[in-house]
């Protein structure tokens, strides 16, 4: 099916959707990389919680993607999904691939020393 097809569909809320939901786990037009990405971006733009995050993360990180493709992502999405969306979603994101961005003595956040 081509795009201007499954537009279609999406537009007028097709009943058909509904057949399409397996293949929107593979979508074949984009690499698994891309795909999980593009996920994590969604995700940060919803607002989504750390367990979503987890699923997305790992799937990208499975694929090939590497933490700074992630990060790369967040931080490509901030003037599309605004600055608070950004900061809500990087210590779940952090947290993720394994950083804690808090200091456990002081509760605050741990800042880079400046050089």
């Amino acid at each position: 099916m081509n795009y201007t097809e499954r537009l279609r569909r999406l537009a007028f809320n097709d009943d058909a959707l509904a057949d399409d939901v397996p293949l929107a786990l593979t979508r074949p037009g984009l690499d698994a990389k891309t795909l999980a990405l593009a996920r994590v971006a969604a995700l940060v733009a919803i607002g989504a919680a750390e367990a979503s995050f987890a699923s997305q993360v790992d799937a990208a990180i499975s694929t090939g993607a590497t933490a700074n493709d992630v990060v790369d992502v967040l931080e490509g999405v901030v003037t599309v999904v605004g600055v608070p969306r950004a900061v809500a979603a990087a210590p779940k994101i952090a947290m993720v691939l394994g950083h804690d961005l808090y200091d456990d003595d002081t509760g605050g956040a741990v800042r880079a020393p400046h050089a």
